[in-house]
C-alpha cells in the first residue's frame, strides 16, 4: 500500500484543485528544477506538481498554453483542438467510448482525463511518450485525430498570427524560424500542469481525519478498496498523498480477450510494420486489433501484451465510459469486471496474458455497491461544479 515517494518541488497551480501522491514506475521521472519552490497552498491529497528543469512555469507561458490548447486551427478541418477530446466541462474528457477527430473520424481509444496527468511518469494508455511535452505533439499529426501531415501548418500560424508572435517572443524570446514545435509543446504542457484536482471527500476523510466526509457505504467501500477488492495494489494510496495509480501497465482482460486467438499473427505483423518504419501511434489509433496489443506495441515485450496504464481514479465518477476502449459504461460494470476475474461477461475465457493479480474477488452485490459508492467519493467538488454548470438545466 505504501510506495516510494518521488518528486517534491512545484509552483502554485493556477487550476488549483488538490495536492499529495506519486508512485514508482518503469519510466524515469523528468528532472525537477532546483529553482522551483513548493506551493504555498498545497492541495489536499496530492504532492507538489513536478516541473521539468527545462520548462519552468510562468503565468504568461501558462496563458499561452491555454490558448494553444483551445485553438481549433491546428487540425485538418479546423474543428479539432486539444479541448475537443479533453473538455473542461466534461472533466477534461469527451464522454465518448473512443474519440472523434477531424472530419468525424473515430480512433480506437478512450480519451483519458488530463486532470492530474502532470503526475504520470509516461503518457497515453500505452505509455509511448515520457512527458506532457512529447505527448502534446502527437495528436495534431495523427491521421484520425488532428489529421495534419506534419507540424508545419501549426508553425505557420504561430509564426504569423500577431498575438502568438508577441506571446512567443515574450515567453521564450523566439520568433520566425527559431520558433519550433518544442516551444509550442512546452507552452501546452505548462498549461496542462495546472490541471490538478484533489480535495475530494476521500481526501478530507483520510488526510484530514474528517469522519463526516464519507457516508457509511463509502467507508465500507474504502475498506473493500484496500482489502478484499485489492484495488489499492494498482490504484495506490500513501500516507500523505494518493494518486490512485501506480503508473504501471497491466493486462486486466479488456480488449485483448476478443482477439486472443489472433495474437500471434497480429503481433508478428505489427512488429514487421514497426521495423519498416510505421509509427506506433498511427497503427494503434487506426486499427482496433492493433490497439488491443497495448504496451507490447511500444516495448515489443510479450509480458506486456494487452497491458495498459493504470488510470487515476480521481474524478472517475465523471469520466465515463471506462477502460482504454470505452467498453464499460458504468462504474458498476467496471467493478463487476474485476469481480469476475478479468472477464466480461462472467464465465468468458481468460486471456493467456492476464496480469497475475487479476482473479475473482468474490464480492457480494452489496459490496459491489459499496465499492462504487467509495469511487464516487473521489470527485473534487470544483470539478463536479464545472461539469454541473456545463449541463443544460
Amino acid at each position: 500500500m505504501r510506495l516510494i515517494l518521488t518528486l517534491t518541488l512545484s509552483v502554485t497551480p493556477l487550476f488549483a484543485f488538490s495536492q499529495n501522491s506519486v508512485t514508482s514506475s518503469t519510466a524515469e521521472p523528468p528532472p525537477v528544477s532546483s529553482a522551483a519552490q513548493p506551493s504555498d497552498t498545497p492541495l489536499l491529497g496530492l504532492p507538489p506538481v513536478p516541473i521539468p528543469t527545462d520548462n519552468p512555469q510562468s503565468a504568461e507561458k501558462i496563458a499561452l498554453g491555454d490558448k494553444l490548447y483551445h485553438d481549433r486551427r491546428f487540425s485538418a478541418d479546423g474543428n479539432v483542438s486539444c479541448a475537443t477530446c479533453h473538455a473542461e466541462e466534461k472533466a477534461f474528457t469527451d464522454g465518448l467510448p473512443v474519440s472523434t477527430g477531424h472530419h468525424g473520424l473515430q480512433g480506437t481509444r478512450n480519451a483519458p482525463t488530463v486532470l492530474n496527468a502532470a503526475f504520470y511518469t509516461s503518457q497515453f494508455w500505452d505509455g509511448r511518450e515520457p512527458d506532457l511535452e512529447s505527448q502534446s505533439k502527437q495528436p495534431f499529426i495523427n491521421p484520425v485525430e488532428g489529421g495534419l501531415k506534419n507540424h508545419q501548418p501549426i508553425l505557420q500560424i504561430v509564426r504569423s498570427d500577431p498575438d502568438y508572435k508577441a506571446a512567443f517572443v515574450s515567453v521564450f524570446g523566439v520568433g520566425g524560424e527559431q520558433l519550433t514545435m518544442d516551444h509550442v509543446a512546452k507552452a501546452i504542457a505548462s498549461f496542462e500542469r495546472t490541471l490538478v484536482s484533489g480535495d475530494s471527500p476521500f481526501d478530507r476523510y483520510y488526510f484530514n481525519n474528517d469522519n463526516s466526509a464519507l457516508s457509511e457505504a463509502q467507508v465500507r467501500g474504502f475498506q473493500l478498496f484496500i482489502g478484499q477488492g485489492r484495488c489499492v495494489s494498482c490504484h495506490t494510496i500513501e500516507q500523505d498523498r494518493a494518486l490512485f495509480t501506480d503508473s504501471r501497465f497491466h493486462n486486466i482482460g479488456i480488449g485483448i480477450n476478443s482477439i486472443q486467438q489472433d495474437v500471434p499473427r497480429l503481433a508478428t505483423a505489427f512488429l514487421e510494420a514497426k521495423n519498416q518504419g510505421e509509427e506506433v501511434d498511427t497503427m494503434v489509433l487506426t486499427n482496433r486489433k492493433s490497439s488491443e496489443l497495448g504496451r507490447f506495441a511500444v516495448t515489443d515485450r510479450l509480458s506486456e501484451m494487452g497491458a495498459f496504464k493504470t488510470p487515476t481514479l480521481r474524478n472517475v465518477a465523471l469520466t465515463a465510459p471506462y477502460m482504454h476502449d470505452g467498453s464499460l459504461k458504468t462504474l458498476k460494470e467496471v467493478v463487476i469486471h474485476y469481480n469476475n476475474g478479468g472477464v466480461t461477461p462472467a464465465g468468458a475465457k481468460v486471456n493467456a496474458f492476464l496480469s497475475g493479480g487479476i482473479r475473482p474477488l468474490n464480492l457480494t452485490d452489496a459490496q459491489i455497491d459499496d465499492l462504487v459508492a467509495f469511487l464516487q467519493a473521489l470527485t473534487s467538488p470544483q470539478i463536479a461544479q464545472q461539469t454541473k454548470s456545463a449541463t443544460p438545466q
